[in-house]
């Protein structure tokens, strides 16, 4: 009797692996899946991130020729700003909400000291809106509740970046 149950784990193995087909590498996997991936988190930039996916300042000095896609929204932030903590989740529930629509940046001002003073950053939390083909609009601060500061992000994304009233 274990004699044949051998026999049959040892066909059922023969089976498996002649009719498997080779995994693909796993380094190459998790490329084709960030790839196909729809970003709904924020996504930090670094500069040269910025001037790969935003606007490349450092070639077009004094234009605005922007990269994206879709619409943006940039989050200057520093981690121990008590403001930006409460903002970061409501970011990255927008993220989710418009995913498809608009990208949700973010950017530390104490790492990217570089990408701040471009563009004049001296209150944090300050948010850069970027519609996809119309000039930037800079804005900072939160609302009195989470509540009413996601709702000032939605009035903002429909009027700035997706040019809808809502």
């Amino acid at each position: 009797m274990s004699k044949l149950i051998s026999i049959s784990v040892a066909v059922l193995l023969i089976t498996v692996s002649c009719n498997s087909q080779p995994s693909p590498q796993p380094e190459k996997q998790a490329e084709k899946n960030l790839a196909e991936a729809v970003i709904t988190k924020p996504v930090k930039l670094n500069k040269q991130m910025f001037l790969d996916e935003i606007v490349d300042y450092e070639k077009n000095p004094g234009q605005w020729l922007y990269k994206g896609e879709l619409p943006s929204l940039i989050d200057f932030y520093a981690d121990w700003c008590r403001p930006c903590r409460i903002t970061s989740p409501i970011l990255e529930e927008l993220a989710q909400e418009y995913s498809g629509q608009i990208k949700v940046y973010k950017i530390d001002v104490q790492v990217e000291q570089e990408l701040a003073a471009i563009f004049g950053v001296q209150a944090i939390p300050s948010f850069l809106f970027i519609p996809k083909d119309n000039t930037p609009v800079m804005s900072s601060g939160i609302a009195a509740t989470p509540e009413l500061t996601k709702e000032m992000f939605r009035q903002q994304i429909h009027k700035i970046l997706l040019n809808k009233a809502k």
